[in-house]
Formats: structure tokens, sequence, C-alpha cells
């Protein structure tokens, strides 16, 4: 069942770039409602288990050291339509193959740092918004 509510994380290489307001208000202005919001680290063993979907591929141990090496802003949206009108507002994984008035092709450095995550469906959406946020921080 396909629900109004996403997933995202400002990763660090955008919170290192001073592009927490920037990305925050590209989210607003875009149509989403910020439900939840806060600025987090992720442990080593946090990043583990958050991308543990990724432990057999080849850049998994980067990604964790990426992921845990500074502050991120964690976030639930909602719109409806959230999930695909996310990943159309982010863009391409890769910013040189993201469209313009992305927030990939504004913000993001490279393929690895590519600024923002955003779920991939509904349910990763709910299983990665339980992993940050209780129930009582959402609103």
């Amino acid at each position: 069942m396909a629900t109004n509510r996403t997933f995202t994380m400002i990763k660090p290489d955008a919170v290192e770039n001073g592009h927490i307001g920037g990305i925050l208000n590209m989210i607003t202005e875009a149509g989403f409602k910020i439900i939840a919001l806060k600025l987090t680290q992720l442990t080593v063993a946090d990043a583990k288990a958050f991308y543990e979907v990724h432990a057999a591929r080849p850049f998994y141990g980067e990604l964790v050291e990426f992921m845990s090496r500074g502050p991120i802003v964690a976030a639930i949206l909602e719109k409806e339509n959230a999930i695909a009108d996310f990943r159309t507002l982010i863009g391409a994984t890769n910013p040189a193959d993201a469209a313009e008035g992305t927030i990939r092709k504004k913000y993001a450095t490279s393929m690895g740092e590519n600024a923002v995550h955003g779920s991939d469906s509904d349910e990763n959406a709910g299983i990665e918004s339980a992993f940050h946020f209780a129930g009582r921080e959402q609103f």
C-alpha cells in the first residue's frame, strides 16, 4: 500500500559544505511537509546497519566511512506521491547525470558524495524512518 511519506538524509558532505538550509528550502518549495527533523551523527555501527542491504557491494566500506564521518540531517517528509516526487527532486545518483534544478545537480560533488539520500520504496521509507525516529518524534 502506497503512503504519502518518504525519508531523507542530508549527507555529511552537504552538511559540511553548509547546504542544510538550501536543501531544506528546495524540499519545502517542492511542496513537501517536514514531519520529523533532526541533526544527528551515525556511528560506524549505525551506518553499517542502515546500509546493510549493500554489505556485499564493493563500495560498502567507503559508504559506511563516509556516512559516519560527520553529522547528517534526518527527515521524514510528507506529500502526495512522496517517494516518486522526492526521487525526481533529488535527481540521479551521479550529479553529472542529474537534471537541472535537482538537489544533486545543485549540491552534490560526486557519485559517492551526492548530498542526499531518498527512500526508494514505501517499505524502505517506513524502515528508514523508524531507524531514525521514534513515533513521538513524528508530527
